[in-house]
C-alpha cells in the first residue's frame, strides 16, 4: 500500500464544482483586489472565531508581522522591547518578530503539549518584556487561560499564532484566534483550512487594533494616495478570499475526521518506545499534524519510506540552530533539541482512509529497532 502525506488534489477536491464557480464570478466581477470576495471571507471567517474583526493578508508571516507592527503604531510596542515567543516554533513566528525591531526571548516548550511552557515563561519575564506569543504547534491550543493570568499579572500583550490551529477551541467554546488581543492565521495549502496559494488572515475585537492592521496591509493607507503609515503591501488575493469562504464551510467536519483518524492511531499503535501526541484536557486537538517521537526517529522514517508511507520532519532544526539566527549558536535548550531530533509526522488529512491508517500504525508496531 502506498500512503502518501497529504494529497490537496484529494483534499479540494469536494469542492472542485464551487471553486471552478467562483473563479467565474471573480473574473466577471472586474474587481479583483479587497473586493467583495475579501470582504464576505472577512465576515464570515470572524464570525467562525468569534471575534469582531478579521483582516485578509498576503501570508502567515505578513499576519504576524502586521501584528507587531500594529501594535508598534498604536503605542503598545517600541523597537527593542522583548517577546516570549516558544523556542521550538516554525520560524516564521521568531522572523515576525525580528523583521519588526522586537527581540524574541526563546521559551522552553512544555513537554506534553510541545506549546510554550507557562511555568517557563514566568521566569523569563524581564524588565524589557512586553508580550507573549502563544504558538498552537500541530492544531493543539497552548494554555490560554495560564497565560491570560500571566498577561494580566505582568501588564504584558498576548498574541497568537493561530496558523496550525484553525478551528481548535477552548472547553469553553471559544476558538483558536479568540484568545488574545490578536491572532495571525496562515492559509497556506496544506494548512486545515487552506487557499490554493498564499493567503493569512489577522482577527482581533479590537477596532483600533483591526483598523491599524488594514491600513498597514495597504501601504498604510485609508483612502488612496494619502497614507497615514509607513505601511505595506500585504494584501489577500480576492481570488483567494473566495476559495477560503468555500472551504471554511466545511472546516468543522474536516477537523472532526482528523480528530477521528488520530484516535485510530492511538488505538492501533502499541509501542512503548514511542511517544504519541498527548491532548491537554482544556482544550479541543484539531490535528494539523500528528508528531511522534521516537530516539531512532531517522531509521523509522527509512524503515516506513520503504513500507510506502510519506512521512515529515517538523522540523528538523530548530530556529536557534538556525543559520539566519548565527547569534544564538551558542544556546542550549534540550527538549526543544530533543524534539527537533526525534519528532516525526505521520499521514493524517480529511482524505485519509481508516484502513490506511491502520497500514501506518500496523508496520510502525513492527519496527525492528
Amino acid at each position: 500500500m502506498q500512503v502518501s502525506f497529504l494529497d490537496l488534489k484529494a483534499v479540494n477536491a469536494p469542492y472542485t464544482t464551487e471553486m471552478q464557480a467562483a473563479t467565474r464570478r471573480f473574473l466577471e466581477s472586474g474587481w479583483y483586489v479587497l473586493g467583495e470576495e475579501t470582504r464576505a471571507f472577512e465576515e464570515e471567517y470572524a464570525r467562525f472565531c468569534g471575534t469582531k474583526h478579521a483582516v485578509g493578508v498576503s501570508n502567515g508571516l505578513d499576519a504576524l508581522r502586521l501584528i507587531f507592527e500594529a501594535a508598534k503604531v498604536l503605542g503598545k510596542l517600541a523597537e527593542g522591547d522583548e517577546v516570549l515567543v516558544p523556542a521550538n516554533t516554525y520560524i516564521a513566528s521568531i522572523l515576525a518578530i525580528t523583521q519588526s525591531g522586537l527581540r524574541p526571548v526563546l521559551v522552553e516548550p512544555d513537554r506534553a503539549t510541545y506549546n510554550i511552557d507557562v511555568h517557563a515563561a514566568t521566569e523569563a519575564v524581564g524588565p524589557r518584556t512586553r508580550a507573549i506569543l502563544a504558538v498552537h504547534l500541530y492544531g493543539q491550543l497552548a494554555d490560554m487561560e495560564a497565560l491570560q493570568r500571566l498577561a494580566w499579572e505582568q501588564d504584558l500583550l498576548l498574541f497568537e499564532d493561530a496558523a496550525q490551529a484553525h478551528g481548535a477551541r477552548l472547553r469553553d467554546g471559544r476558538c483558536a484566534g479568540n484568545l488574545s488581543l490578536a491572532a495571525g492565521h496562515s492559509f497556506y495549502p496544506g494548512k486545515n483550512l487552506g487557499a490554493l496559494g498564499e493567503a493569512g488572515a489577522v482577527t482581533t475585537s479590537d477596532a483600533g487594533f483591526a483598523e491599524a492592521v488594514a491600513t498597514l496591509r495597504n501601504y498604510g493607507s485609508q483612502q488612496k494616495y494619502y497614507n497615514r503609515f509607513q505601511g505595506f503591501n500585504m494584501r489577500i488575493d480576492e481570488l483567494q478570499a473566495a476559495f477560503l469562504r468555500i472551504r471554511l464551510r466545511g472546516l468543522d467536519k474536516e477537523n472532526e475526521r482528523r480528530r477521528e483518524l488520530a484516535a485510530l492511531y492511538r488505538q492501533e499503535i502499541k509501542r512503548p518506545d514511542l511517544v504519541l501526541p498527548h491532548e491537554a484536557d482544556y482544550g479541543q486537538h484539531v490535528y494539523h499534524l500528528f508528531p511522534i517521537l521516537h530516539p531512532r526517529r531517522d531509521a523509522l522514517q527509512a524503515y516506513l519510506r520503504k513500507a510506502g508511507i510519506q512521512t515529515m520532519i517538523h522540523y528538523p532544526l530548530p530556529p536557534h540552530k538556525q543559520e539566519a539566527y548565527a547569534q544564538w549558536k551558542e544556546l542550549s535548550l534540550p527538549f526543544t533539541e530533543q524534539l527537533h531530533r526525534e519528532e516525526l509526522s505521520l499521514p493524517i488529512s480529511p482524505c485519509h482512509s481508516d484502513e490506511e491508517i491502520h497500514y501506518v500504525a500496523h508496520c510502525i508496531n513492527h519496527f525492528e529497532v
